[in-house]
């Protein structure tokens, strides 16, 4: 009798059919959970997850994901829905009505946030829960084309600026021990970098099967960035030992705060390196924004030889990412190594890249100088942040990244107005871009040698 019950029950094991259900959910949940353990794995790597910096740089790719699904729709609808002259005319209303308003809001955005540093993952909880709802209004305002589109996009744009303000502020706060502000910003950056790349395609697949598809996805993803945002270690939150800086090379006060009281409430300032350094990254954002504008509308007329003009701008946005990740990790590589002279001789590059394309007009010269010009952002920012971490005091270091995020934000806009306004002429787009950026590197070439050669203050490094 006990071998006839034993028999059933093994039979009974061997038909039921939960055991193969089990196996059949474990092996569909593997590329997923074995996916999204080592994604943790990387993020929390050398004491990142100890201190708080892995959920930073996860938060980072899910705000980086969910930006570029909204960009894939507003893109579609204001930009390829429409043939090229209205196209530009509806860009041009978009960039007056949302981007004007945000070069003059923009400059409020990281004083504000300085005000409130107790307040940080709120902050973000709110960047991220704001542009949750909008991406709900635009879901509907993409198909009747209602000019709420407009506030909306504007609401969108202000929320992920104020939370890259917030997030410069607070990477400094999360370092692990022995570990440089260069390689966390590296390491935050290229997942946002890796985000981007993996959810634009998906964006765009949505995209195909509805115009509101994408913004679903983007409520979704900003929905999940909210309850990250509160994951974050309440370090963010403190603001012991930290001041305001000044974004301005005075020498009276290199020393620390303020001694009087001025009228006007201001910051104490960061030193003739940060600025000559900030100058010469705007003038890279200035360029980079410039580009993006420019090429779209100049490739959707005159497409790559042989290419569509969607793949064309797929190319050449292809090629640019791949240049700033690259910059990214070669600045994770370098650390904070003579940061000026890396910085002149990034500009320096990118200066030849742009002008050898705008003498010798060509395709393969315009995904080359999207790959450079990608390529000196990346370093030349991971430098201005060596400088800062180097030349800055801890008591002011976080509001001087906040402060040169926002500047950094503005040149990008100005960048981008450029680019819209003038004609579609390869030649003369690109010597306007040649401009931007000579008249940046020879500002500050100067500076930034002559403050290589006399060297920095002297203060401890981490590697």
């Amino acid at each position: 009798m006990a071998a006839a019950r034993t028999e059933f029950k093994g039979g009974g094991r061997r038909r039921g059919p939960g055991p193969r259900f089990r196996a059949l959910g474990r092996a569909l949940r593997l590329p997923v959970t074995g996916t999204a353990r080592g994604i943790r794995k990387a993020t929390h790597a050398h004491g990142a997850g100890e201190s708080g910096l892995g959920k930073l740089i996860e938060l980072h790719g899910v705000n980086g994901a969910g930006d570029v699904m909204i960009t894939v729709a507003l893109a579609s609808t204001v930009f390829f829905s429409v043939p090229t002259d209205e196209a530009r005319g509806r860009v041009a209303l978009y960039l007056a009505i949302t981007m004007a308003p945000f070069t003059l809001l923009a400059p409020v955005i990281g004083p504000l946030l300085d005000r409130v540093p107790h307040g940080r993952r709120a902050a973000m909880a709110c960047s991220m829960a704001a542009r949750a709802l909008l991406a709900l209004v635009l879901s509907g305002a993409v198909i009747t084309g209602s000019i709420e589109m407009y506030p909306a996009a504007l609401g969108v744009l202000v929320a992920s600026k104020a939370y890259g303000v917030v997030r410069s502020a607070v990477v400094p706060r999360l370092l692990p021990p022995r570990f440089s502000l260069v390689k966390a910003n590296s390491r935050v950056t290229l997942c946002g970098l890796l985000a981007t790349g993996v959810a634009a395609p998906i964006g765009a697949g949505l995209q195909q099967v509805g115009p509101r598809w994408p913004l679903y996805g983007a409520f979704v993803i900003f929905v999940a960035g909210t309850v990250l945002s509160f994951t974050l270690p309440h370090t963010v939150d403190s603001a012991r030992g930290e001041a305001r800086a000044l974004l301005a090379a005075d020498e009276d006060h290199l020393h620390g705060p303020l001694r009087r009281r001025s009228k006007r409430p201001g910051l104490r300032t960061v030193g003739p390196a940060v600025t000559h350094a900030l100058a010469a990254n705007a003038a890279i954002r200035c360029l980079t924004g410039f580009l993006i504008f420019f090429l779209a509308f100049l490739l959707r007329v005159h497409p790559l030889s042989g290419q569509s003009a969607a793949v064309s701008l797929g190319i050449v946005g292809v090629a640019a990412g791949t240049g700033n990740a690259l910059g990214t990790a070669v600045g994770a590589w370098l650390r904070s190594r003579a940061p000026e002279i890396i910085i002149v001789t990034v500009v320096a590059i990118v200066l030849g890249a742009a002008v050898t394309a705008a003498v010798f007009f060509s395709a393969v010269l315009v995904a080359c100088l999207a790959a450079v010009a990608g390529f000196a952002q990346a370093l030349a920012k991971l430098s201005l942040d060596a400088l800062i971490q180097r030349d800055v005091p801890e008591l002011v270091r976080t509001s001087a990244f906040a402060r040169s995020e926002t500047l950094l934000q503005v040149s990008w806009v100005l960048g981008g107005a450029v680019g819209i306004v003038l004609p579609l002429n390869g030649t003369l787009g690109l010597s306007v871009g040649a401009a931007i950026i000579a008249a940046g590197w020879l500002t500050t070439v100067r500076g930034l040698v002559g403050s290589a050669r006399h060297g920095g203050p002297s203060r401890p490094r981490v590697a």
